[in-house]
């Protein structure tokens, strides 16, 4: 066999990278430059922080004492419902963020890149997320000063946070196309607030859902906030001698949260993609 002198040899050109890995470049990249806005605007972070502090000390310190949980401490039982408010809370800014990008031109910036389209929802969707998960390192810490506890263990309590910030990335999805569909990103922070506000204070995440009129009661007992509520609690160890409602999410909670993370995503993720490739062709 012969060789051919080095001179004679003709470099092969670099393979070219796979889609997937492009895929993920494109979406790291825009993750950063979200984190990098959230970096030059840390007001965004700290009024973020600041709500769910607020109702950590307005319900444990000045209604505490008013409101009875049968069968554990009231700061034991809150602290989960403060967890599930923030990270759907924290979800929105994925859909008020991609409406006021709409607004701005930037996704129009974006589509004059070589790069994926689906990249900027997931670097919008992931950038939220690590905004949830240090909002939740903040939460926890405000917990343990007024007197919250894990009683656990570390593995559960590791299941409990991921459960979360799980069913937070998902709903961020929701927000996202809901971001896409509306005209200004006035229209989404009033629409969101009137999803989320009945979402949230109807379900178990403040009050025993058995204390509410009955079709209150039934209501919450299927809101998915309430069975998100109650899967934090259990992984957590702070049920105590709470009773559980006798409706199936309740009896289930952990299984009904992962399907219903799954669910949302299954649907979510193509119906964002496809109403961004529709924006993105006008």
């Amino acid at each position: 066999m012969s060789v051919l002198a080095p001179e004679n040899r003709q470099a092969r050109p670099a393979p070219e990278p796979g889609a997937a890995s492009m895929w993920l470049s494109d979406g790291w990249t825009v993750t950063k430059r979200n984190l990098t806005k959230l970096k030059r605007s840390p007001d965004m972070l700290v009024f973020a922080v600041l709500q769910p502090i607020m109702f950590v000390l307005l319900f444990s310190q000045i209604y505490g004492g008013s409101i009875q949980v049968e069968g554990t401490d009231y700061t034991q039982y809150l602290m989960a419902g403060i967890f599930a408010q923030t990270v759907i809370f924290g979800s929105t800014f994925s859909g008020s963020a991609m409406a006021q990008d709409l607004k701005d031109g930037i996704i129009d910036r974006f589509r004059t890149l070589p790069m994926s389209s689906s990249a900027v929802l997931v670097g919008r969707t992931n950038s939220d997320l690590v905004l949830n998960g240090i909002s939740m390192l903040i939460m926890m810490a405000t917990g343990f000063v007024v007197g919250w506890r894990v009683n656990a263990p570390f593995s559960s309590f590791l299941a409990g946070i991921g459960l979360l910030l799980l069913f937070s990335y998902a709903f961020s999805w929701v927000m996202a196309l809901l971001g896409m569909s509306v005209k200004s990103p006035e229209v989404i922070n009033n629409a969101s607030f009137m999803i989320l506000f009945p979402l949230t204070f109807i379900s178990n995440a403040f009050v025993q859902s058995q204390t509410l009129p009955a079709p209150l009661e039934a209501f919450a007992n299927w809101n998915p906030v309430s069975a998100l509520v109650q899967a934090a609690r259990e992984l957590f160890g702070n049920v105590g001698s709470v009773p559980t409602p006798d409706a199936w999410p309740m009896q289930n909670a952990v299984p009904t949260v992962l399907a219903g993370a799954i669910l949302m995503l299954l649907i979510f993720v193509p119906l964002c993609i496809r109403k961004f490739a529709s924006i993105s062709s006008r």
